[in-house]
């Protein structure tokens, strides 16, 4: 056998992402404040890019134009004091239209004063944030309740080493010894110091667990009895819907167990939670959804949701004819950025909007009559219905949402599974058996609890076929106890109401 050098050539087809494409896939993929976060950072970095306020400005220069016309209209202000030879003061005592002036002085103190004070000093920043008191956080709280508890500079050290222990929900789950040992206390003054603690406001807080938390409340109440002590230390058995055995346990008839139970009820499992410092960013809807007069759906998108970018052609001209080598090469690299952006932000709304006009077709039935009408969808299926590829819908289903007549939903709820129909009819959508199973759950009385197999038999005979264990999980991803803990409650609360 010889060996020889040979030139082979093979043709092969790889798809290879540009920066651009994948720009414009991640920009679809992205919430509103994160592509508010992404614009900001881009403007930032691109000096031809700026934010698009066209639309605000056209309507401050219509206000503004309407000034003079106003002051001529036959009902102003003006024309009414003119025709009836009288001033305004006399017109309109209380309000005779005559904006209050505010020195410079005292508006700089006075930032609520009547015309805005902060106008008049010539300053248009007005910040709301800065006038607007910061939320008090749990800490913050105890530290002024430990200033007056607490005379002693040692004691108040390890209250504040016990407040920096706690958790979010207000529990102190630290070791004690621990505490002590870092603080250089014994562990008798460290039970004192934390004795009193636990009578701060709101009650509850620096407790071991939840039975001792609620046990916390009700003895600031007066109403933690042996009764009420028994029950707390038997929680698992409230939980488990156990009514008869907690009667025995606690020495009370149903009446007296009905009332504990809503004692219980009233009380905060987290009392630390009130005094959290995070805030949850509000849902901007994406896309909203209205009657038309012809009684179609109007689909249409938000435009708080729609960042506006321009390309500031204007000053890219006036710098690139001074501009030579690196500093050209630059500003074409910004302008072709800027450009693809723009692109990019306009196929993503487009995209959206074709996407989210398509789920409001397939689910007409269910913005008309609601969640009994849901009908299945797959990601596939509006996919193929505009020809988009089935990863296309799923980044535009993620993190959006939409605004209809019957509230905001996420795009991604009115994707559900189908569940097959028991005479070979439409599938029905998981949501709307789920919905379904909740008000048959909730119409039953003492007397008639039902079960999963019931719950199974009823559907079926409504048209829907449905396993045991589906019902089961549909139930427990609710929250609803099984058709025992239901019995027994509903047979307390009827007892304790006879």
């Amino acid at each position: 056998m010889s060996l020889s050098p040979k030139l082979q050539l093979r043709q092969t087809q790889s798809l290879v992402m540009t920066p651009q494409l994948l720009q414009s896939i991640r920009l679809l993929q992205l919430t509103h404040t994160e592509l508010e976060q992404f614009i900001a950072s881009e403007i930032e970095s691109n000096p031809l890019l700026e934010r698009d306020e066209r639309g605000d400005r056209e309507a401050e220069m219509e206000l503004e134009g309407t000034g003079g016309e106003y002051d001529a209209l036959p009902y102003s202000a003006a024309s009414m004091a003119e025709r009836l030879d009288s001033s305004l003061e006399n017109l309109f005592p209380d309000d005779p239209g005559v904006q209050e002036t505010i020195g410079p002085d005292l508006s700089a103190q006075w930032r609520s004063a009547a015309g805005n004070g902060i106008a008049a000093a010539g300053n248009d920043d007005f910040n709301l944030e800065a006038v607007a008191a910061a939320p008090v956080t749990l800490r913050e709280h105890l530290r002024e309740q430990i200033a007056f508890a607490f005379h002693d500079p040692a004691s108040r050290i390890l209250a504040e080493a016990l407040t920096e222990e706690l958790d979010e929900a207000g529990y102190l789950a630290a070791d004690l010894d621990e505490i002590a040992l870092r603080a250089g206390a014994d562990r008798a003054m460290l039970d004192r110091v934390l004795e009193t603690c636990r009578t701060f406001d709101p009650p509850g807080l620096f407790a071991r667990d939840l039975a001792d938390c609620l046990a916390l409340q009700l003895k600031a109440r007066d109403r933690l009895d042996p009764a009420m002590q028994a029950l707390l230390s038997h929680l698992d058995l409230l939980a488990r819907r156990d009514f008869r055995t907690l009667k025995r346990l606690c020495g009370v008839d149903e009446e007296d167990l009905v009332d504990m139970l809503a004692e219980i009820r009233t009380l905060d499992p987290r009392p630390g939670a009130a005094f959290t410092s995070g805030t949850a960013d509000p849902i901007v809807p994406d896309v909203i959804v209205r009657r038309s007069a012809d009684g179609s759906w109007a689909v249409e998108l938000n435009p708080e949701a729609l960042p506006r970018v321009l390309v500031d052609e204007t000053y890219f001209a006036t710098v690139s004819a001074r501009a030579r080598g690196e500093e050209k090469l630059f500003l074409s690299e910004c302008l072709q950025n800027a450009n693809w952006l723009v692109r990019s932000l306009d196929q993503r709304a487009r995209t959206i909007l074709k996407v989210t006009s398509e789920i409001v077709r397939r689910q007409d039935a269910f913005l008309t009559h609601g969640v009994r009408h849901l009908r299945p969808l797959k990601l596939r299926d509006v996919a193929e219905a505009i020809g988009m590829h089935e990863s296309t819908v799923s980044r535009v289903a993620a993190n959006k949402y939409m605004m209809t007549p019957r509230g905001v939903f996420e795009l991604r709820y009115f994707f559900t599974t189908a569940i097959a129909a028991a005479d070979g009819g439409d599938a029905h959508s998981a949501e709307a058996v789920r919905d379904r199973i909740r008000d048959l759950i909730e119409a039953e009385d003492a007397s008639s609890v039902l079960s999963d197999d019931a719950i199974v038999e009823l559907l079926r005979s409504e048209g829907v076929d449905i396993a045991r264990r589906t019902v089961a999980k549909y139930r427990e991803s609710m929250n609803i106890p099984s058709s025992v803990q239901r019995r027994r409650e509903k047979k307390a609360m009827a007892g304790a109401m006879a």
